[in-house]
């Protein structure tokens, strides 16, 4: 299995993405603004997307997705894409999104009998069979009901916190997994602190806190992702993280990166180049 990292930014400027994985070819999870880099093959093989919360950096993607595939999707004859998320999220995609003002409703379109997008809804703690993957739905403690996602990779998980603050319960649940791959964000420096703890983001100091609690003999040294850091912020924010002693190995996620779970790929996090704090190394 190969996750390719479509976009890792917390908003929007030249060269940043917000959030979007792409897991083998078919399944998204969640869709920002870097699925338009998918060129409209890549776009009409996906046959899932796995959505954390309904905030727009996440879910902007589902509606374009939608328009720009129901045509060759329709003339091969492929299923409805499956839309999973939390029952609140899948509500306020129905009312703020595909409500015919904002955008069409692809949930009844091109018909109410074959429509391009069905929407599925999940719960926290329920697992998902999508094909021969096997995808956990983790908690997540943000300002709207929100949730993260592990893919069992074999070797290790790879384990997506999707928009959080501190959240115990998570960590008490990965304490029995073995994670080979931690992708958590950090959306604000520690001089926002406060602003973190309104808005429910992480910052370098509670960041800290929450990777003290990833321990345990199943996961005693992690290839961390850092996710969803504002442009402009990146070397401020990877700097701060750089100081927060933990046993963990932790580094700024980047666009185009892609993580190979398997047996195979056990240890295999750190082959790419990087820098001092967490970038790749450009040469």
């Amino acid at each position: 299995m190969l996750i390719r990292v479509l976009g890792c930014s917390g908003a929007i400027a030249a060269g940043c993405r917000t959030t979007a994985f792409l897991l083998d070819d078919d399944v998204l999870i969640d869709a920002g603004t870097g699925v338009g880099d998918l060129s409209l093959d890549e776009l009409a093989r996906i046959d899932h997307v796995l959505v954390s919360h309904s905030h727009l950096d996440h879910v902007l993607a589902i509606g374009l997705l939608a328009d720009s595939v129901i045509r060759p999707r329709e003339a091969a004859g492929r299923p409805p894409v499956q839309v999973h998320a939390l029952a609140p999220t899948i509500e306020a995609l129905r009312a703020h999104i595909f409500n015919g003002v904002i955008w069409p409703d692809f949930t009844r379109l091109p018909s109410a009998a074959h429509p391009v997008l069905e929407l599925v809804p999940i719960e926290h703690g329920q697992r998902l069979q999508l094909g021969a993957r096997t995808v956990e739905v983790l908690c997540a403690s943000h300002t709207v009901p929100a949730c993260g996602f592990a893919v069992e990779g074999g070797a290790g998980w790879w384990v997506y916190t999707g928009d959080t603050g501190p959240n115990a319960q998570l960590w008490q649940r990965l304490r029995d997994m073995r994670v080979a791959h931690l992708v958590i964000e950090t959306a604000f420096g520690d001089d926002e602190v406060e602003l973190a703890r309104i808005s429910r983001h992480l910052c370098p100091m509670t960041l800290a806190r929450e990777l003290a609690a990833l321990s345990g003999p199943l996961n005693a040294a992690v290839d961390v992702h850092i996710t969803h850091i504002k442009p402009g912020e990146l070397d401020a924010v990877m700097s701060e993280i750089a100081r927060q002693p933990t046993p963990h190995r932790v580094r700024a996620l980047t666009v185009g990166r892609v993580m190979e779970l398997g047996a195979a790929a056990a240890g295999q996090a750190a082959q790419a180049p990087y820098d001092g704090i967490g970038r790749l190394a450009t040469g």
